[in-house]
C-alpha cells in the first residue's frame, strides 16, 4: 500500500536536466508508491499539483519546486528503505493479487511504508528478494547492463547427465529465445534427484524453469541465494531485515557498465 512519505528526508539527487519528470514517475521517485499505483491514483482524481487536481500521468512536474498531494496529504521525499526478505514458496511477489493469493507483503511489519520488489521470484520459487522505495536504485539492480549476477540453487528430478552443465552454459533455445547460464555446476546428487548451482547475469522471465522445461527435466525447488555480493546467508525463511550499510555499499560498488 502507498505510504504517507512523512519520514525523515534525504537529499534528492537529480541532474539539472532531469528535475522535470512525469507526474506518475514523480510519485514513484519520491518513494510514495509504484508507478502503476500512481497511474491509478491520478486516474481517480486523488493527485494534485500546486493545489490543482491533475488527471495527466505524464504531466511534467518539478521535483524540487512543485507541491504534490495525494488525497490532501503532502507527498515529501521518503527516507530510503532497503529490505532483504527470505521468500518462502507459495507467495506471489506483488502488492495485490487478483486471485486472492497470499503475497510477500504479508511477511512485512504492518508499519512498513510502501516498498516495491526489486525484480521477481515466482510463486514456487524461494530465497533472496529485495524490496525498496528507491525506484532508481531498483532499476539499476535489475538493469542487465549493471551485470549483477544472481546465484540460484536448483533441485531437479533427475541425475545430471555428462553434458548437462555444458548445455546450460552453451545455451538452450525455448520459445525462440536462447537462454544460457553464466556459470553452472553440480552441488550434490542423490539416488533420483540432484542439486545444481546456476548463476545468471540477464535473468530473463522464469529463465531457469524454461531451460529445464526445454530439456524435459522437472524443477523441484529453486532458491535464489545471492545477488551480486549480497548473500541470503542464514536469514530465516519468511523473515526480513534492512540491508546493512556495508551490504548496500557493496551492491552499489558492484554495478559496472
Amino acid at each position: 500500500m502507498p505510504g504517507r512519505s512523512n519520514l525523515s528526508l534525504r537529499k534528492l539527487k537529480v541532474a539539472s536536466g532531469e528535475r522535470r519528470v512525469g507526474l506518475a514517475r514523480a510519485l514513484s521517485k519520491l518513494g510514495y508508491c509504484s508507478r502503476s499505483q500512481a497511474f491509478d491514483l491520478i486516474r481517480q482524481g486523488k493527485v494534485s499539483v500546486n493545489g490543482r487536481v491533475r488527471h495527466d500521468a505524464e504531466l511534467p512536474v518539478d521535483l524540487q519546486r512543485d507541491h504534490l498531494t495525494v488525497a490532501g496529504q503532502h507527498v515529501a521525499l521518503a527516507e530510503s528503505i532497503y529490505l532483504l526478505l527470505n521468500k518462502p514458496r507459495g507467495l506471489v511477489t506483488t502488492a495485490g493479487d487478483e486471485k486472492g493469493r497470499e503475497t510477500v507483503y504479508s511477511l512485512l511489519p504492518k508499519e512498513t511504508p510502501w516498498v516495491g520488489p526489486v525484480g521477481r521470484l515466482d510463486k514456487a520459487s524461494e530465497g533472496l528478494l529485495l524490496l525498496t522505495n528507491d525506484s532508481e536504485w531498483a532499476a539499476r539492480i535489475t538493469d542487465p547492463t549493471s551485470h549483477l549476477t544472481k546465484n540460484y540453487h536448483v533441485q531437479i528430478a533427475a541425475l545430471p547427465s555428462d553434458g548437462l552443465v555444458e548445455q546450460l552454459l552453451r545455451g538452450i533455445r525455448h520459445d525462440g529465445e536462447l537462454l544460457r547460464a553464466r556459470q553452472a555446476g553440480v552441488l550434490r546428487t542423490g539416488q533420483k534427484n540432484s542439486w545444481l548451482e546456476i548463476v545468471l547475469e540477464e535473468g530473463r522471465n522464469r529463465q531457469i524453469r524454461r531451460m529445464f522445461r526445454a530439456l524435459e527435466i522437472e524443477v523441484l525447488r529453486l532458491i535464489r541465494v545471492s545477488i551480486g555480493p549480497l548473500q541470503l546467508g542464514d536469514l530465516e525463511k519468511g523473515a526480513c531485515r534492512p540491508l546493512t550499510s556495508s551490504e548496500k555499499q557493496a551492491l552499489d560498488h558492484a554495478f559496472r557498465p
